[in-house]
């Protein structure tokens, strides 16, 4: 493909840092990546694989943004990193391997349940008497703690194939076991998040798909929109950064649903 231009570089700079600072309040940063990245001229599949090294970094410095709450979710990091390895480099195997017209069928429908689940996960809990096990050290069903795990694998084997949602599935489960601390949330999501992605990155690399070029220019981006994301989330009441979930999951729905069923 031919080098990029000025606006080429901007625009990769721009949807970088949108990302970024979507992915460290709630996922969905691909649908921004993704789009971009075909729109410099680099193919689909190519483009896929590139987002997600692109993001590594943008993750990294949301992680970075969220530390102070790791210690009060340790024993759930425990409980989900591994399904969330294993998960996220089956599914960049899956995207390499495999025809992806069917799966991506599903991925409307799977987000906008996933969103309206987060929305109503407190009618929820108070309808199925979920206790769960919050910061306050209420005790949980086994039978809820894996499925969770199973749900979590899932959500790790889509988002090591495209990624766009998964930290809005990962913010329901975490609602549906009982969390209400949200930035503890967003704290369990952003590590997840980048354990998934970078072991389907490795494997992406590995098979030669990543345009390193853009690489570079994307993570100037992410980096910047990452940690300004996860700060911001932090410094506003948690009502408004659940609106702003449900409002990100909503578009992010809205999106997928044209891709996959109005445009052509």
């Amino acid at each position: 493909m031919e080098p990029f231009t000025i606006a080429h570089i901007a625009s990769l700079v721009i949807a970088g840092f949108v990302a970024g600072v979507m992915n460290s309040i709630a996922g969905g940063g691909t649908l921004v990546t993704f789009p971009a990245l075909i729109l410099v001229g680099i193919p689909s599949i190519p483009a896929n694989a590139t987002s997600t090294v692109a993001h590594l970094p943008g993750t990294l410095s949301s992680v970075a943004g969220y530390r102070r709450n790791i210690p009060s979710v340790s024993r759930w990091l425990k409980l989900f990193a591994p399904v969330s390895l294993v998960g996220g480099v089956a599914g960049g195997i899956l995207l390499v391997q495999t025809p992806s017209r069917m799966f991506d069928s599903f991925v409307p429908f799977l987000i906008l349940f996933a969103t309206i689940l987060f929305m109503a996960q407190g009618v929820f809990g108070r309808l199925l008497m979920i206790r769960g096990e919050t910061t306050q050290g209420r005790s949980q069903s086994r039978n809820w703690i894996a499925g969770a795990v199973v749900f979590q694998f899932a959500v790790a084997l889509y988002g090591g194939y495209f990624g766009a949602g998964i930290g809005i599935l990962m913010l329901a489960s975490l609602g549906m076991l009982g969390f209400e601390n949200v930035h503890e949330m967003n704290t369990l999501k952003v590590i997840l998040g980048f354990l998934i992605n970078i072991v389907a990155a490795i494997y992406f690399i590995s098979s030669g798909l990543i345009h390193w070029t853009a690489v570079v220019i994307m993570m100037i981006g992410t980096i910047a929109g990452g940690y300004t994301g996860a700060h911001f989330a932090q410094k506003i009441p948690q009502r408004i950064v659940r609106a702003l979930i449900s409002a990100i999951g909503l578009i992010i729905s809205a999106v997928m649903f044209y891709k996959t069923f109005v445009s052509p």
